[in-house]
């Protein structure tokens, strides 16, 4: 194992140790990119001098007696995440030459906690997408086979931890981009509660929906990054005033008492054998630890796809009017305002974002509002009452976290149903609000990694981890790591 592989706990306890600096371990990080980087295409931004000054400093603060968290731990950030004088795109043409003056918060946390920070990593064009494949600059490749894509839309940030580029990253998560990318990369993968982590800083894609999360090795790696960057902010409205927990301190091996209830709709026609062979198999696991497993019913599951594409590309439509070439980003000057305006977005939005801005306005127009958007809104309202009625059963909710594993790059892209719904399994989580993890629980027979959802109550995330954690302690399939040479 080189460095760049170790997990956030196993280069803290070195750190703590002495036998790792975090200027050498940041240094095996950037020498991994250099190494593989063109294969992977995880980043679309390195920031590598400004990375090695933050080890530097990381260094000589433990060196003082300091403390943090993440205390010279090198983590990339998607691209949809501010970060003061380093260039943001969101994966996209629009945002041509913009660089932010202000950092998000919930990076800004990660810098207080003494992170050091590669780069940003590559994104679905303003995180639209399950695959990494609608980035305006190039589709980011999966570790574990280049054929194949890492997930999206934050597969960037999946990639480059699972290639060892980087100890974790952030991603956000607005229908499956943390946990869909991270079941398809084989990672411990975190889509907090709605309301947990600013999103302050976070390019909007759907207001409602988007949510600040987290990739690392193993569920303490998670945990650890959600104890740092969770918390209120009085700069985002939506920000929950209530303080975050000890996080680490849930994670036992022990499940005795814990209701485990899986959900007949998330084992469907059309799912992988392999996958739902991987997850039953998990889920027994889960017994043989001591929870109790009942069969339940998410009776509304099956509207959460198309519940979603009303509701987020509503909420697109509406974000992204903002680009209108006058202010930032790309401008095409044509004279006339209204076809500057028409040019610059012609020019600068991909095809998936256009698709999803003409869904969205439909969906939001007169004499369909009602029809589409209002009811949407009532039918998102019953899934939520669903998972409500679950938790007077159980304590978490669990099954497959993508139907199937990682697809190779052009299989589904001219197909957006069949891409659409690589996020079946996920979608419901965001439209309730409620926290999901993805562990890894085994292989298909192309040796791709295959992901188990743990999902839990809102604010729920220490139950969650407890049962993620004690199920990958109980198994080996974190430890394994793609052969990239």
């Amino acid at each position: 194992m080189f460095p760049g592989e170790l997990t956030i706990t196993e280069a803290l306890a070195q750190f703590r140790a002495g036998t790792l600096s975090s200027v050498a371990l940041t240094q095996a990080c950037l020498d991994r990119i250099d190494a593989v980087g063109d294969r992977i295409k995880a980043f679309i931004t390195l920031t590598p001098d400004r990375a090695l000054e933050a080890a530097a400093e990381a260094d000589r603060r433990r060196a003082a007696g300091e403390k943090g968290a993440l205390l010279g731990v090198p983590l990339a950030i998607k691209d949809v995440l501010t970060l003061e004088g380093a260039p943001t795109t969101c994966g996209s043409r629009i945002l041509e030459g913009f660089t932010p003056p202000y950092t998000a918060t919930a990076v800004q946390k990660l810098l207080d906690a003494g992170a050091v920070i590669l780069g940003k990593t590559n994104t679905d064009e303003f995180a639209m997408g399950s695959s990494t494949e609608n980035s305006a600059f190039f589709t980011t490749r999966n570790p574990w086979d280049l054929e194949r894509v890492p997930g999206g839309s934050s597969g960037g940030s999946a990639a480059a931890v699972a290639a060892g580029m980087a100890l974790g990253a952030l991603g956000t998560d607005t229908g499956g981009s943390v946990r869909q990318p991270g079941a398809l990369c084989g990672l411990a993968a975190l889509k907090p509660t709605y309301g947990r982590v600013s999103r302050y800083g976070l390019v909007a894609f759907a207001s409602s929906l988007d949510q600040v999360g987290a990739f690392g090795h193993t569920v303490a790696d998670v945990a650890t990054l959600l104890g740092v960057i969770a918390g209120h902010d009085p700069r985002d409205s939506t920000s929950v005033d209530a303080p975050a927990p000890d996080y680490g301190a849930a994670l036992t091996a022990d499940l005795k008492g814990v209701r485990v209830g899986v959900p007949k709709e998330y084992f469907i026609e059309g799912i992988q054998p392999a996958v739902e062979q991987a997850v039953r198999a998990a889920i027994d696991q889960l017994q043989a630890l001591g929870a109790s497993i009942r069969e339940i019913s998410l009776p509304h599951t099956e509207y959460a796809l198309p519940v979603y594409y009303i509701i987020a590309p509503a909420e697109a439509s509406a974000n992204l009017a903002r680009y209108d070439g006058v202010r930032y980003g790309l401008r095409d000057e044509q004279g006339e305002m209204w076809e500057t305006y028409k040019a610059s977005r012609g020019k600068g939005f991909g095809p998936e974002v256009k698709r999803r801005i003409m869904l969205g306005t439909y969906a939001l127009s007169a004499g369909y509002y009602d029809a589409y958007y209002l009811k949407a809104l009532k039918v998102r309202t019953l899934i939520k009452d669903d998972f409500d009625r679950a938790w007077e059963q159980v304590d978490v909710v669990v099954g497959p976290t993508s139907p199937f594993t990682a697809f190779k790059v052009g299989e589904k892209v001219d197909d957006p149903l069949q891409m659409y719904l690589s996020d079946v399994f996920t979608l419901a989580a965001n439209l309730a609000g409620i926290p999901g993890l993805n562990v890894p629980c085994g292989f298909d027979a192309d040796g791709l990694p295959i992901g188990l959802q743990i999902m839990g109550p809102a604010f729920g995330e220490e139950m969650v981890l407890r049962v993620g954690h004690a199920y990958e302690q109980s198994t080996m399939w974190h430890e394994q790591r793609p052969a990239l040479g």
